[in-house]
């Protein structure tokens, strides 16, 4: 079986359309969404109609959720901006997500930890920078679970980690923004330096998973000219880029 796994695409139609274009290439069984799907200055309703019609499985990130827990003016400005685009119909599809999902037999998909969408799995964010935790640390995060595969986004960056316990941590990266900041637990920033779309293609069988992560080339300009539009130049650099240097996520 092939699956193919996507992430994080914060509203970006232009990358989408670019990973669907080369999934016609990959041919998977199924493609599998971990979330944060709309949020951001650039185009969440069209994004979220695309994804209506793709009607890939897909779980419910953070910023799905927060979408739909608080009111606008309690908001972050990613979320607020593509709340006030979004219908009744891209709500009640948000609403209906899961937290995780179970796309084949010993592999579990979610978007931050099985049980927290906020956690960072892989890595530690502390006063002097990020760093990755140790492999008994994650495996706790992870929990106690029969998979053999544990698919996660939330960080954009995209790893494939040995737990050393007959289980592997699969991150395949971001299509919508490459780079990112945040205040939360405390300032740090997540870039990888690429500005094309990222996702992970897995083929199962007896010898195991295996893992090809693939990035795919897309024109920035209009998501940028949006960004920049919106007051968001943050966004602009990641997204032009894939490096992010300045503030606001």
């Amino acid at each position: 079986m092939r699956l193919a796994f996507v992430s994080d695409l914060h509203g970006n139609l232009d990358a989408l359309e670019a990973v669907v274009a080369d999934l016609t290439e990959v041919a998977p069984d199924l493609v599998v969404n971990l979330g944060d799907c709309l949020s951001g200055p650039l185009d969440a309703a069209s994004t979220c109609d695309r994804l209506i019609d793709l009607a890939w499985p897909t779980v419910r990130g953070n910023h799905d959720r927060q979408l739909l827990d608080r009111p606008i003016d309690r908001m972050g400005p990613s979320d607020a901006a593509a709340r006030a685009t979004l219908a009744e119909h891209h709500l009640a599809w948000l609403s209906a997500l899961p937290t995780t999902l179970t796309p084949a037999p010993g592999v579990l998909a979610f978007h931050g930890a099985p049980d927290d969408d906020l956690t960072y799995v892989a890595e530690e964010v502390t006063p002097h920078g990020v760093r990755l935790r140790s492999r008994d640390a994650m495996g706790k995060l992870l929990g106690e679970t029969e998979a053999r595969l544990l698919v996660g986004g939330h960080t954009h960056v995209p790893r494939l980690i040995d737990l050393g316990d007959g289980r592997l941590y699969l991150n395949p990266g971001s299509i919508g923004l490459a780079a990112y900041e945040d205040d939360e637990p405390c300032f740090h920033v997540m870039e990888t330096g690429n500005p094309r779309a990222a996702y992970a293609v897995v083929d199962l069988d007896r010898h195991g998973p295996r893992v090809e992560f693939r990035t795919v080339a897309y024109d920035t300009a209009r998501a940028v000219a949006r960004a920049r539009a919106a007051g968001r130049d943050d966004w602009a650099e990641a997204l032009a880029t894939g490096f992010r240097r300045g503030h606001g996520r």
